[in-house]
Protein backbone atom coordinates (compact mmCIF):
# COMPACT_ATOMS: atom_id res chain seq x y z
CA UNK A 1 0.00 0.00 0.00
CA UNK A 2 1.52 3.28 -1.11
CA UNK A 3 1.93 6.29 1.15
CA UNK A 4 -0.69 8.85 0.13
CA UNK A 5 0.85 12.30 -0.45
CA UNK A 6 -1.86 14.64 0.82
CA UNK A 7 -1.74 17.84 -1.19
CA UNK A 8 -4.69 19.34 0.67
CA UNK A 9 -2.96 19.06 4.05
CA UNK A 10 0.42 20.21 2.75
CA UNK A 11 -1.06 23.19 0.89
CA UNK A 12 -3.04 24.17 3.99
CA UNK A 13 0.16 24.16 6.04
CA UNK A 14 1.95 26.28 3.43
CA UNK A 15 -0.92 28.79 3.23
CA UNK A 16 -0.88 29.09 7.01
CA UNK A 17 2.84 29.88 6.93
CA UNK A 18 2.26 32.49 4.21
CA UNK A 19 -0.59 34.09 6.18
CA UNK A 20 1.68 34.41 9.21
CA UNK A 21 4.31 36.20 7.08
CA UNK A 22 1.67 38.50 5.63
CA UNK A 23 0.57 39.47 9.14
CA UNK A 24 4.14 40.56 9.88
CA UNK A 25 4.43 42.43 6.56
CA UNK A 26 1.26 44.36 7.26
CA UNK A 27 2.84 45.66 10.45
CA UNK A 28 5.36 47.33 8.14
CA UNK A 29 2.61 48.79 5.98
CA UNK A 30 2.98 46.23 3.17
CA UNK A 31 0.06 44.18 1.83
CA UNK A 32 1.00 41.79 -1.01
CA UNK A 33 -1.15 42.48 -4.06
CA UNK A 34 -2.04 40.05 -6.84
CA UNK A 35 -3.88 41.06 -10.02
CA UNK A 36 -5.50 38.37 -12.17
CA UNK A 37 -6.65 39.24 -15.69
CA UNK A 38 -9.53 37.18 -17.07
CA UNK A 39 -10.46 37.66 -20.71
CA UNK A 40 -13.76 36.18 -21.85
CA UNK A 41 -16.12 33.85 -20.02
CA UNK A 42 -14.57 30.39 -20.20
CA UNK A 43 -16.18 28.44 -17.32
CA UNK A 44 -13.00 26.57 -16.35
CA UNK A 45 -10.99 29.79 -16.31
CA UNK A 46 -13.65 31.48 -14.20
CA UNK A 47 -13.40 28.65 -11.67
CA UNK A 48 -9.62 28.86 -11.52
CA UNK A 49 -9.73 32.63 -11.02
CA UNK A 50 -12.32 32.34 -8.24
CA UNK A 51 -10.08 29.85 -6.46
CA UNK A 52 -7.14 32.24 -6.73
CA UNK A 53 -9.19 35.11 -5.33
CA UNK A 54 -10.34 32.90 -2.46
CA UNK A 55 -6.74 31.98 -1.70
CA UNK A 56 -5.76 35.68 -1.67
CA UNK A 57 -8.43 36.37 0.93
CA UNK A 58 -7.34 33.40 3.02
CA UNK A 59 -3.70 34.51 3.29
CA UNK A 60 -4.48 38.22 3.64
CA UNK A 61 -3.45 39.51 0.21
CA UNK A 62 -5.04 42.30 -1.77
CA UNK A 63 -6.54 40.34 -4.65
CA UNK A 64 -7.75 42.16 -7.73
CA UNK A 65 -9.61 40.60 -10.65
CA UNK A 66 -9.73 42.42 -13.99
CA UNK A 67 -12.52 41.05 -16.18
CA UNK A 68 -12.28 41.85 -19.89
CA UNK A 69 -14.72 40.84 -22.65
CA UNK A 70 -13.75 38.24 -25.26
CA UNK A 71 -13.82 41.07 -27.80
CA UNK A 72 -10.81 42.75 -26.12
CA UNK A 73 -8.08 43.60 -28.63
CA UNK A 74 -4.42 42.70 -28.21
CA UNK A 75 -3.48 46.34 -27.62
CA UNK A 76 -6.23 46.83 -25.05
CA UNK A 77 -5.00 43.79 -23.15
CA UNK A 78 -1.38 44.95 -23.29
CA UNK A 79 -2.45 48.37 -22.03
CA UNK A 80 -4.00 46.73 -18.95
CA UNK A 81 -0.74 44.85 -18.33
CA UNK A 82 1.29 48.06 -18.63
CA UNK A 83 -0.99 49.79 -16.14
CA UNK A 84 -0.55 46.96 -13.63
CA UNK A 85 3.21 46.97 -14.16
CA UNK A 86 3.26 50.62 -13.03
CA UNK A 87 1.17 50.14 -9.88
CA UNK A 88 3.12 49.89 -6.63
CA UNK A 89 0.26 48.16 -4.79
CA UNK A 90 0.29 45.24 -7.24
CA UNK A 91 3.27 42.92 -6.76
CA UNK A 92 2.16 39.98 -8.89
CA UNK A 93 0.38 39.83 -12.23
CA UNK A 94 -1.01 36.88 -14.10
CA UNK A 95 -3.22 36.52 -17.13
CA UNK A 96 -5.45 33.47 -17.03
CA UNK A 97 -4.81 31.18 -19.99
CA UNK A 98 -5.98 30.16 -22.51
CA UNK A 99 -6.93 33.46 -24.10
CA UNK A 100 -9.81 33.79 -26.56
CA UNK A 101 -9.05 33.17 -30.22
CA UNK A 102 -7.16 36.04 -31.84
CA UNK A 103 -5.11 37.01 -28.79
CA UNK A 104 -1.43 36.06 -28.55
CA UNK A 105 -0.53 34.85 -25.07
CA UNK A 106 3.21 35.06 -25.79
CA UNK A 107 2.93 38.84 -26.26
CA UNK A 108 1.07 39.17 -22.97
CA UNK A 109 3.60 37.07 -21.07
CA UNK A 110 6.45 39.10 -22.55
CA UNK A 111 4.74 42.36 -21.51
CA UNK A 112 4.49 41.45 -17.81
CA UNK A 113 7.30 42.92 -15.71
CA UNK A 114 9.55 39.93 -14.85
CA UNK A 115 9.60 41.11 -11.23
CA UNK A 116 5.81 40.71 -11.14
CA UNK A 117 5.67 37.52 -13.23
CA UNK A 118 4.47 35.23 -10.44
CA UNK A 119 3.65 32.45 -12.94
CA UNK A 120 7.35 32.45 -13.95
CA UNK A 121 6.47 32.25 -17.65
CA UNK A 122 8.46 35.29 -18.83
CA UNK A 123 11.58 34.35 -20.84
CA UNK A 124 13.79 36.14 -18.32
CA UNK A 125 12.47 34.05 -15.45
CA UNK A 126 12.65 30.86 -17.54
CA UNK A 127 16.31 31.67 -18.18
CA UNK A 128 16.95 32.05 -14.45
CA UNK A 129 15.41 28.62 -13.88
CA UNK A 130 17.74 27.14 -16.49
CA UNK A 131 20.85 28.45 -14.72
CA UNK A 132 19.51 27.76 -11.25
CA UNK A 133 19.34 31.26 -9.73
CA UNK A 134 15.58 31.72 -9.95
CA UNK A 135 13.48 34.04 -7.82
CA UNK A 136 10.16 32.57 -8.93
CA UNK A 137 9.29 29.03 -9.94
CA UNK A 138 6.38 27.91 -12.14
CA UNK A 139 3.63 27.11 -9.67
CA UNK A 140 2.82 23.51 -10.60
CA UNK A 141 6.42 22.18 -10.76
CA UNK A 142 7.24 24.11 -7.59
CA UNK A 143 4.18 22.58 -5.96
CA UNK A 144 5.42 19.12 -6.90
CA UNK A 145 8.80 19.85 -5.31
CA UNK A 146 7.07 21.09 -2.16
CA UNK A 147 5.13 17.81 -1.95
CA UNK A 148 8.35 15.84 -2.40
CA UNK A 149 10.23 17.85 0.24
CA UNK A 150 7.49 17.79 2.85
CA UNK A 151 7.01 14.07 2.31
CA UNK A 152 10.75 13.63 3.00
CA UNK A 153 11.41 12.00 -0.36
CA UNK A 154 15.03 12.39 -1.47
CA UNK A 155 15.71 13.36 -5.08
CA UNK A 156 19.49 13.17 -5.13
CA UNK A 157 20.78 10.18 -7.04
CA UNK A 158 17.29 9.04 -8.02
CA UNK A 159 16.22 8.33 -11.59
CA UNK A 160 13.41 10.82 -12.25
CA UNK A 161 11.17 10.37 -15.29
CA UNK A 162 8.89 13.20 -16.42
CA UNK A 163 6.17 12.34 -18.94
CA UNK A 164 5.40 15.53 -20.83
CA UNK A 165 7.54 18.37 -22.19
CA UNK A 166 5.32 21.44 -21.91
CA UNK A 167 6.81 24.81 -21.08
CA UNK A 168 4.46 25.11 -18.10
CA UNK A 169 5.12 21.77 -16.40
CA UNK A 170 7.35 19.22 -18.13
CA UNK A 171 10.44 21.27 -18.94
CA UNK A 172 10.67 23.25 -15.68
CA UNK A 173 9.83 20.11 -13.71
CA UNK A 174 12.84 18.39 -15.22
CA UNK A 175 15.07 21.36 -14.37
CA UNK A 176 13.99 21.45 -10.72
CA UNK A 177 14.65 17.73 -10.31
CA UNK A 178 18.01 18.18 -12.00
CA UNK A 179 18.89 21.04 -9.64
CA UNK A 180 18.44 18.61 -6.76
CA UNK A 181 20.82 16.10 -8.33
CA UNK A 182 18.24 13.77 -9.78
CA UNK A 183 19.07 11.94 -13.01
CA UNK A 184 16.29 13.11 -15.29
CA UNK A 185 14.63 11.59 -18.36
CA UNK A 186 11.93 13.51 -20.23
CA UNK A 187 9.44 11.39 -22.14
CA UNK A 188 6.98 12.53 -24.79
CA UNK A 189 4.86 11.32 -27.71
CA UNK A 190 7.91 10.25 -29.72
CA UNK A 191 9.60 8.31 -26.91
CA UNK A 192 10.28 4.69 -27.84
CA UNK A 193 9.40 1.94 -25.34
CA UNK A 194 7.76 4.45 -23.01
CA UNK A 195 6.61 1.85 -20.51
CA UNK A 196 10.13 0.45 -20.22
CA UNK A 197 11.59 3.91 -19.59
CA UNK A 198 8.95 4.68 -16.97
CA UNK A 199 9.61 1.40 -15.16
CA UNK A 200 13.14 2.63 -14.46
CA UNK A 201 11.88 5.65 -12.52
CA UNK A 202 12.37 6.05 -8.80
CA UNK A 203 10.29 9.23 -9.12
CA UNK A 204 7.69 9.31 -11.91
CA UNK A 205 5.92 12.58 -12.77
CA UNK A 206 2.95 12.28 -15.14
CA UNK A 207 2.03 15.51 -16.92
CA UNK A 208 0.63 14.30 -20.22
CA UNK A 209 -3.04 15.33 -20.00
CA UNK A 210 -4.56 11.93 -20.77
CA UNK A 211 -6.85 10.18 -18.31
CA UNK A 212 -5.35 7.09 -16.64
CA UNK A 213 -2.47 7.05 -19.13
CA UNK A 214 0.03 5.62 -16.62
CA UNK A 215 -0.85 1.99 -15.96
CA UNK A 216 0.52 -0.55 -13.49
CA UNK A 217 2.97 -2.06 -15.98
CA UNK A 218 4.68 1.35 -16.31
CA UNK A 219 5.57 1.70 -12.61
CA UNK A 220 8.56 0.33 -10.74
CA UNK A 221 7.61 -1.24 -7.38
CA UNK A 222 8.19 1.28 -4.59
CA UNK A 223 8.42 4.31 -6.92
CA UNK A 224 7.11 7.74 -6.00
CA UNK A 225 4.33 8.62 -8.47
CA UNK A 226 3.31 12.26 -8.89
CA UNK A 227 0.14 12.83 -10.92
CA UNK A 228 -0.13 16.34 -12.40
CA UNK A 229 -3.06 15.55 -14.69
CA UNK A 230 -6.63 16.77 -14.28
CA UNK A 231 -9.01 14.89 -16.56
CA UNK A 232 -12.46 13.33 -16.67
CA UNK A 233 -12.87 9.59 -17.01
CA UNK A 234 -15.47 7.75 -19.08
CA UNK A 235 -18.04 8.38 -16.34
CA UNK A 236 -17.26 12.09 -16.10
CA UNK A 237 -15.45 11.64 -12.79
CA UNK A 238 -12.35 13.72 -12.06
CA UNK A 239 -9.17 11.70 -12.47
CA UNK A 240 -5.50 12.15 -13.21
CA UNK A 241 -2.99 10.89 -15.74
CA UNK A 242 -2.35 7.86 -13.51
CA UNK A 243 -4.65 4.86 -13.16
CA UNK A 244 -4.70 5.32 -9.39
CA UNK A 245 -6.52 2.11 -8.48
CA UNK A 246 -4.05 -0.03 -10.45
CA UNK A 247 -0.87 1.86 -9.57
CA UNK A 248 -1.44 2.59 -5.87
CA UNK A 249 -0.72 -1.00 -4.70
CA UNK A 250 2.62 -0.93 -6.56
CA UNK A 251 3.92 2.55 -5.75
CA UNK A 252 5.82 3.53 -2.63
CA UNK A 253 4.14 6.94 -2.53
CA UNK A 254 1.49 8.51 -4.74
CA UNK A 255 -0.54 11.70 -5.13
CA UNK A 256 -4.33 11.41 -5.56
CA UNK A 257 -6.51 13.34 -8.00
CA UNK A 258 -8.19 15.39 -6.72
CA UNK A 259 -6.32 16.42 -3.58
CA UNK A 260 -2.72 16.00 -4.72
CA UNK A 261 -0.83 18.45 -6.93
CA UNK A 262 -3.87 20.67 -7.64
CA UNK A 263 -4.08 22.44 -4.27
CA UNK A 264 -0.34 23.07 -4.35
CA UNK A 265 -0.42 25.10 -7.56
CA UNK A 266 -2.41 27.96 -6.01
CA UNK A 267 -0.46 27.74 -2.75
CA UNK A 268 2.76 28.28 -4.70
CA UNK A 269 1.19 31.20 -6.54
CA UNK A 270 0.62 32.76 -3.13
CA UNK A 271 4.22 32.03 -2.16
CA UNK A 272 5.54 33.64 -5.36
CA UNK A 273 3.40 36.73 -4.77
CA UNK A 274 4.69 37.01 -1.19
CA UNK A 275 8.25 36.77 -2.51
CA UNK A 276 7.53 39.44 -5.11
CA UNK A 277 6.12 41.80 -2.48
CA UNK A 278 9.18 41.36 -0.29
CA UNK A 279 11.55 41.88 -3.22
CA UNK A 280 9.78 45.02 -4.41
CA UNK A 281 10.00 46.46 -0.91
CA UNK A 282 13.69 45.65 -0.46
CA UNK A 283 13.12 42.95 2.16
CA UNK A 284 15.00 40.14 0.36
Amino acid sequence: MAKLIDGKAISAALRSEIAAEVTELKKKGITPGLAVILVGEDPASQTYVRNKQKACEEVGFHGEQINLPATTTQEELLAVVRELNARTDIHGILCQLPLPCGLDDSLVIAAIDPKKDVDAFHAENVGHIMIGDQQFLPCTPAGVMELIHRSEIAVEGKHCVVIGRSNIVGKPMAMLLLQENGTVTICHSRTRDLAQVCRQADILVAAVGRAKFVTADMVKPGATVIDVGINRDENGKLCGDVDFAAVEPIAGAITPVPGGVGPMTIALLMKNTLTAAKQQNGLV
